[in-house]
């Protein structure tokens, strides 16, 4: 019964986060010049306007954890749905650049409380510690966004124009999305299945504050450097491609190897990887693309293959570490939260790194595989400091405040539930 619950829930919260990141991360592959012709701008303002949207969804992404620490998921991104339904109808009626700013503003929000954030913490809210599992079936499900929102934004855009399709999607939203977040359990643990760490009675030794705050610190500038790469991937692969001596063709076609690729590994964390701390597969998925990327400015168009397999792995792996790192270094508790802080820096990156990288390749083509690369090894140096270890456990009446730490002197009264540190995790 409970793992039939849990497969009910990775299916419909999995499809319910295929349609967010469709109908907004993935919105303007598509849509993104048709809207710039009508509006009568520039398809850099557009894009500045999706950058605008990730600015905000970041500020509000603590606000977003704590509510969903608070009150569970479920009403969260509900409500999410009814915010991106809006910020779409404000974009299919948007006349000039302010109303497609204020709309993505909007979207942002939506971002903010109905992408992977906000799904993880719905899940760690309900199972706890035995989350890793469920977070890597949603990030599988939902690694489908691109193959079928792409596909069904040209569509729409042919027979119903740009501005029809955002009414559709915002339908869709409505019609689809909020009835599947709608069905989500409430947050308490369902019968049969492991409860959450909130219930638990052990207690193990917690981090000191300074601790604390250098695996948070580091977590961030972890977590902006991989979302500033594989967004500046996303936004320049086929261009990068063409730097490298391949043809549009080719690059287009090698590209389209990105989205399979991001599947299989997400499928060798839940076969293989899973059997290991979250921080093992952290580094493997890290260490991908900067192998990668030098491979192919070493050896040129014959490393393609091998770059776009290994980015779009990578890239797959790293989803579901960025679900399960704090869950495993900092326990469940306040998850909602830390997630938010940890992902402040991240967005902002993110929403820079079309515009940043754009100018490495202006000024050195290819080259700029460099600028990838060294921040990728800086990734993995830094996944380096930090130190294999088992979550921390409180007994309820001592729950510590989402971001602070508990007594470094606290020492660990608990039966076998809780192995010693620095064993692999099959958390």
């Amino acid at each position: 019964m409970a793992i039939a619950g849990r497969a009910r829930i990775v299916t419909t919260l999995g499809f319910a986060q295929c349609l967010a990141w469709a109908a907004s991360y993935y919105l303007l592959a598509v849509l993104a010049v048709p809207m710039a012709r009508d509006l009568r701008v520039s398809v850099a303002t557009v894009f500045g306007a999706f950058s605008v949207a990730l600015v905000v969804s970041a500020l509000a992404g603590p606000r977003v954890g704590r509510a969903i620490d608070r009150h569970g998921g479920r009403p969260v991104l509900v409500g999410s749905n009814v915010v991106f339904a809006l910020g779409l109808v404000m974009l299919g009626f948007a006349r000039n650049a302010a109303w497609l700013f204020a709309a993505w503003a909007v979207l942002g929000i939506g971002m903010a409380s109905g992408l992977y954030e906000a799904a993880f913490a719905a899940l760690v809210r309900i199972y706890g510690q035995d989350s890793r599992n469920v977070i890597t079936g949603i990030a599988l499900v939902g690694g489908l966004a691109s193959t079928v929102g792409w596909p069904l934004s040209a569509w729409l855009e042919t027979q119903v124009g740009w501005r029809g399709a955002c009414f559709a999607w915002a339908a869709l939203h409505m019609v689809i999305g909020l009835p599947l977040n709608g069905s989500l359990p409430k947050a308490e643990a369902p019968s049969g299945s492991r409860p959450s760490i909130a219930a638990a009675s052990e207690v193990v030794a917690l981090p000191a504050p300074a601790a604390a705050a250098r695996t948070v610190v580091l977590l961030s500038v972890f977590y902006a450097i991989t979302w500033f790469i594989s967004t500046a991937m996303a936004a320049h692969l086929p261009r990068l491609l063409v730097f490298s001596g391949l043809t549009l063709g080719a690059a287009v076609g090698i590209g389209a190897l990105i989205g399979p690729s991001q599947v299989a590994g997400r499928l060798l964390e839940l076969g293989f990887l899973r059997r290991f701390h979250p921080l093992r597969s952290a580094r493997l998925g890290a260490l991908m693309q900067p192998v990668g990327a030098t491979l192919l400015v070493l050896a040129g168009p014959p490393a393609a293959l091998v770059f776009a397999i290994l980015h779009g792995a990578g890239n797959g792996i790293l989803t579901i570490a960025k679900g399960t790192l704090p869950l495993v270094l900092f326990g469940s508790q306040g998850y909602g939260e830390r997630q938010g802080v940890l992902t402040v820096p991240a967005r902002i990156a993110q929403a820079s790194a079309p515009w940043l990288f754009g100018l490495c390749l202006d000024r050195w083509g290819a080259n700029a595989l460099w600028v990838s690369a060294t921040l990728g090894f800086l990734a993995v140096a830094i996944l380096m400091f930090l130190r294999e270890s088992r979550p921390p456990v409180v007994a309820p009446a001592s729950l510590p405040s989402p971001c602070q730490s508990g007594d470094s002197d606290t020492r660990f009264r608990s039966t076998g539930a809780i192995h010693s540190a620095g064993k692999p995790s099959d958390a």
